[in-house]
């Protein structure tokens, strides 16, 4: 399988830094609460000087939205949305093990981390704009169309595993219980991007290996080197 940004996303966005990063091995027994405070208490430090409004990895995707024709108030990268919800009620609702790590992990970096199943990616999967044509399943189970032109996660067969780039993610490839085989990516639009996913996936693949048993190969992504080809 292979993940990578089309042409035209880098043409639009050539500040774009992405991290990715696939594991085999998981499963829904870890205990990760160690990690999560630790992680959470980084994200609680920042959001004592500043609101998440104020962090420039926040202002950089709101930035980026407001380029994409959307309300950046309306819609959220899924990295301003958790550090929202976590400034305002200080914790963060428990899903799965490995879901629960990347949110903490993406508390304290202010970076969107989506983790897909790569057993529900159909093909090759890629950051493009939509036709218009492709389905999304909801969480609710209701199958949508992104507009045209819409920044989503296309698989070989047109589904959608992502809409509106880093805003919400497809209930088809959600982690669940009986996932063992994750694709995890970092995208980011700030100065030093590149840098900071890259030490994000790097601080990820050492948690991962701690927590759980797995095979993990990773990259960091760029304008120059776009793509990751990985064995699923």
């Amino acid at each position: 399988m292979q993940f990578s940004h089309s042409d035209a996303i880098w043409q639009a966005f050539p500040e774009l830094g992405a991290g990715v990063l696939h594991a085999e091995g998981i499963h829904s027994a870890a205990d990760v609460e160690e990690a999560i405070a630790s992680f959470s208490a980084i994200a609680e430090a920042r959001l004592a000087k500043a609101q998440e409004s104020e962090f420039p990895e926040i202002q950089a995707w709101r930035r980026g939205f407001s380029r994409m024709a959307l309300k950046p108030t309306q819609y959220r990268s899924a990295s301003e949305a958790l550090l929202r919800r976590f400034r305002q009620e200080r914790t963060l609702p428990r899903l799965h093990p490995l879901v629960d790590l990347c949110n903490a992990i993406s508390l304290a970096f202010a970076i969107p981390v989506a983790v897909l199943d790569t057993e529900k990616i159909a093909g090759d999967l890629q950051v493009r704009h939509a036709t218009g044509h492709e389905t999304y399943l909801t969480f609710g189970g209701l199958s949508e169309h992104p507009e045209p032109a819409e920044v989503i996660f296309a698989d070989g067969e047109g589904r959608a595993h992502a809409r509106r780039w880093t805003n919400r993610q497809s209930g088809l490839s959600a982690v669940r219980e009986t996932t063992a085989s994750v694709l995890i990516v970092a995208e980011a639009l700030h100065a030093g991007a590149g840098e900071d996913t890259g030490r994000l996936v790097a601080t990820l693949a050492d948690a991962l290996r701690h927590h759980w048993s797995v095979r993990i190969s990773s990259a960091t992504l760029s304008q120059a080197s776009p793509r990751f080809a990985f064995q699923a």
